[in-house]
């Protein structure tokens, strides 16, 4: 319990904790229970914060969704920044974020892709959320058009190969999914790495 003698630094770092415990419990529980699913008070007791407090740093769960999208793509931009960090050669550094993505592959494989559920299921309630999710995919075809672009392919071809490694990607892990088949979402990396590193 915080008192009037408590340090403000003290403080601030337990509000830092209890925000990000609520943003990582609304992530998981928007993912694995739906958006329409989930209350404030289900992501509050997943946290382990106070129902009251909640509001002191998300007022509504619009605001929660939000903090959800951004942390997405905070996730995305970190994980680009170190494959980025890997490599001078860009089909090295396409490799090693196709490595990145098939080591996440197992949650997806049991609820699906955590950011095409957000793109989805923000839409109706917390449009600008599902708009800042999809930045995340906008981000990483980016990185990868661009990637591929510094080995010589024209600009246009990069980009059309960029979205259909995303794509590969997204549709593997829906359909790996959908069906409970991980040899489907294996098939799908494969496919990626062969776009991402052959002329």
């Amino acid at each position: 319990m915080s008192t009037a003698k408590e340090p403000a630094a003290k403080r601030h770092k337990r509000g830092d904790a209890r925000r990000e415990a609520l943003v990582q419990a609304a992530a998981e529980r928007f993912w694995t229970r739906g958006y329409a699913g989930s209350s404030i008070a289900q992501v509050a007791a997943a946290a382990g914060v106070p129902l009251g407090n909640v509001y002191y740093y998300h007022k509504t769960k619009a605001d929660l969704a939000m903090a959800v999208a951004d942390l997405f793509v905070g996730q995305t931009e970190a994980l680009i920044d170190e494959v980025s960090a890997e490599s001078d050669d860009p089909r090295g550094r396409l490799k090693a974020l196709v490595g990145r993505l098939r080591a996440s592959q197992a949650p997806r494989l049991a609820h699906g892709c955590p950011i095409a559920a957000a793109c989805r299921d923000f839409r109706d309630e917390a449009p600008e959320a599902a708009r800042r999710a999809a930045e995340s995919f906008s981000i990483l075809t980016g990185f990868i058009a661009a990637e591929l672009g510094r080995t010589g392919m024209r600009p246009a071809l990069a980009l059309a190969r960029a979205r259909a490694i995303v794509c590969d990607w997204q549709g593997g892990i829906a359909l790996g999914h959908a069906l409970g088949e991980p040899p489907v979402l294996a098939e799908a990396f494969l496919r990626m790495e062969r776009l991402a590193t052959q002329p």
